[in-house]
């Protein structure tokens, strides 16, 4: 496993991130998430491999992802041995103010995720969207209020639009908050928007960057097919049909797919090599829930495209319009 800085703190992470959005327990919402007994060796593959970076959230499983996650790392490492991120903002209840990022919701939030998570705080405490109905200094404040209180160490932000994201940075410098130290964008061989102006900026500011589907929900490792899919997530998951939709992106998934058949390697290992290759990219957060999964992963850190074949790779990509920030 290789390890690395987070963004300008001295945190240092490994350079794949279990994503944990799987592992919980099935709902109506999440029919394909994974039980406690069914996540726990997907959750324990990792920590052997190395992995000491475990990403979650509040909504996932409805909670139950936490609950899960928790359990099995208290079971199976010291707290100080691995860096838990968890996320606030979508609803967690029916009442107008069990949801967003409201100072009042924020701080519920929190005491609500450590107690499901069994611990004393959160390595990095992130807004998973940008909330338009409150003020984002009222939501700067209460995040800063956080990290001082010692229930979160850093904290981060997700998808947003890049002068949303600049603006929250200033306002924290000029009040002497605590500041993002990370973004969580959605970037992957089919959509590359944030090359546009979120990456530049995070280079910029020396923020670490951990995208989330650099797998692209399956499509980039033949799981996705165009019009359908094989998998009861692909069947299943809106959101995820809503982002991949264009002839194009499946053109892609053809390069991927011919460059690993050439290589004599799984699809994931060149999509996710490529991911790795960016420099801004610190971590990608890679879901696991078959065999072979987490080796994949680990294996794509070796893996060293050409030149050439990253021209291809990259060559048909055509532009998309704005995704993922809701």
């Amino acid at each position: 496993m290789e390890y690395t800085r987070f963004g300008h703190t001295g945190l240092k992470v490994s350079r794949i991130c279990l994503g944990c959005m799987t592992y919980g327990k099935p709902t109506d919402r999440w029919p394909w998430a994974l039980n406690e007994e069914q996540s726990r060796p997907f959750i324990k593959k990792a920590l052997d491999l190395g992995i000491n970076f475990f990403d979650t959230a509040d909504v996932y499983t409805d909670g139950a992802s936490e609950e899960v996650v928790g359990k099995v790392l208290r079971e199976s490492v010291s707290r100080d041995e691995v860096v838990i991120a968890t996320k606030v903002f979508n609803p967690m209840g029916p009442g107008p103010n069990d949801r967003g990022l409201s100072r009042k919701h924020i701080l519920s939030a929190i005491d609500a995720s450590l107690k499901r998570l069994g611990t004393d705080y959160v390595d990095l405490y992130q807004i998973h969207r940008w909330d338009y109905d409150t003020p984002i200094e009222e939501t700067l404040e209460a995040l800063n209020d956080v990290v001082r209180s010692g229930k979160a160490r850093y904290i981060g932000a997700s998808s947003m639009f890049a002068w949303q994201f600049a603006r929250a940075l200033m306002i924290s410098e000029q009040n002497g908050w605590a500041k993002f130290v990370s973004m969580q964008p959605y970037y992957n061989l089919v959509y590359r928007e944030e090359e546009r102006e979120m990456l530049p900026l995070c280079t910029d500011q020396r923020v670490a960057v951990i995208p989330w589907s650099p797998l692209g929900r399956g499509l980039l490792t033949g799981k996705r097919q165009q019009g359908g899919g094989e998998t009861e997530r692909a069947r299943t998951d809106a959101f995820g049909k809503s982002l991949y939709t264009r002839d194009n992106d499946f053109e892609i998934a053809g390069v991927v797919d011919s460059i690993a058949a050439a290589r004599g390697i799984p699809a994931a290992q060149v999509a996710l090599s490529w991911v790795l290759s960016k420099p801004v990219v610190t971590a990608p957060i890679v879901g696991a829930s078959k065999p072979g999964h987490l080796e994949d992963a680990v294996a794509a850190l070796s893996v060293r495209l050409s030149e050439e074949e990253v021209q291809r790779l990259e060559g048909k990509y055509q532009p998309h319009p704005v995704l993922g920030h809701s």
